[in-house]
């Protein structure tokens, strides 16, 4: 075997130092390491040897494999590179020629309404607070007066990480933060990503959302409904009837659900729908001692809105999925 194994090592040194090309190399490889290669064979044959001898020629012929593996990966780094200063040799570059795909990217509809909406409540008084996407369950239910059995609460909802913390279900949280750091007057929006359990037509698991809290002492819900009133006004460019419904929010009190009267472009007569865009209320007392301002003293309203529901009425987007596919035929558009 010993004389076989020489056999194999010259011949494969001689062959291997005598290639020019890469693609050789890989046959090379083939030849001698692949499934069915010389010294592949030579280690099957090793069942006929007496037991005493397998284990030093089994040895010899692994490091036979090793000595012609590098050999292998040598020469085909050496062919590599001199391929590429050939090619560098002959080749040029003519900088002075215009350059290619000078295509120009456009913002994101989600962002392009993000910060049309953060500009107009910023003109209104308000700041921008943001925080943590990774929760933990006082600052995302607790301290926002949710019960302990809340149906929120549940896994088939939200989601959560094997020590207990969790992706925020809104951007309430950062409104909680803000408030114990920060004492009142507050006039704030917490504009971010959030996370829920839900996929369909106008509902995607992550989504972009945008709260709003005001805490002073004289605030009431004729302000709030005139802050949304002047808000939905500005955003769409026209008078925009609004609804409010009773609501049930645990973080509020009195809640309430509010409709736009929406009626498509081309479409005439009594053919307007009344669409939900937002949540809001009046920031519950519990909410409010949880963060430890007196209930007594200050009142506030809060209300939240979806933007990529803004997103799909203002550019008349079907399905909120699109969004989020990157598709450029649909991006490209904005």
């Amino acid at each position: 075997m010993q004389e076989q194994l020489d056999t194999i090592l010259n011949d494969a040194k001689a062959l291997i130092t005598q290639t020019n090309n890469v693609s050789d190399i890989q046959n090379l490889r083939v030849k001698y390491l692949g499934k069915k290669g010389a010294l592949t064979e030579l280690l099957k044959g090793l069942g006929r040897l007496d037991p005493q001898e397998r284990p030093k020629a089994g040895q010899t012929i692994n490091e036979a494999k090793q000595q012609v593996q590098s050999l292998l990966n040598d020469q085909e780094s050496k062919l590599k590179t001199a391929a590429l200063e050939e090619k560098l040799k002959t080749e040029s570059i003519d900088v002075t020629l215009p350059g290619r795909g000078q295509d120009m990217g456009t913002l994101h509809p989600v962002t392009r309404v993000r910060e049309r909406v953060v500009a107009m409540f910023a003109n209104m008084g308000f700041d921008v607070a943001e925080g943590p996407e990774i929760e933990d369950e006082y600052h995302n239910f607790t301290a926002l007066n949710f019960s302990e059995h809340h149906p929120a609460k549940e896994a088939q909802d939200t989601f959560y990480f094997s020590d207990g913390s969790l992706l925020r279900t809104h951007t309430s949280p950062v409104q909680v933060r803000v408030m114990e750091n920060q004492k009142p007057p507050i006039r704030v929006i917490t504009p971010g990503r959030v996370y829920r359990r839900d996929s369909d037509l106008t509902h995607t698991p992550m989504f972009h959302q945008l709260e709003g809290l005001m805490i002073d002492k004289h605030c009431t819900f004729a302000d709030l409904k005139g802050l949304l009133q002047t808000f939905i006004n500005q955003f769409f460019e026209k008078e925009v009837p609004l609804r409010f419904r009773p609501g049930y929010f645990p973080f509020t009190e009195p809640s309430a659900e509010v409709d736009i009267g929406w009626q498509k472009e081309g479409e005439s007569g009594n053919q307007m729908k009344w669409l939900e865009v937002l949540g809001c209320g009046m920031v519950h007392p519990n909410v409010l001692t949880n963060v430890g301002i007196d209930p007594d003293e200050y009142s506030g309203f809060a209300f939240g809105i979806g933007l990529d529901r803004l997103a799909m009425l203002q550019y008349g987007i079907s399905d909120l999925r699109m969004m989020f596919e990157n598709d450029l035929r649909f991006l490209s558009q904005f």
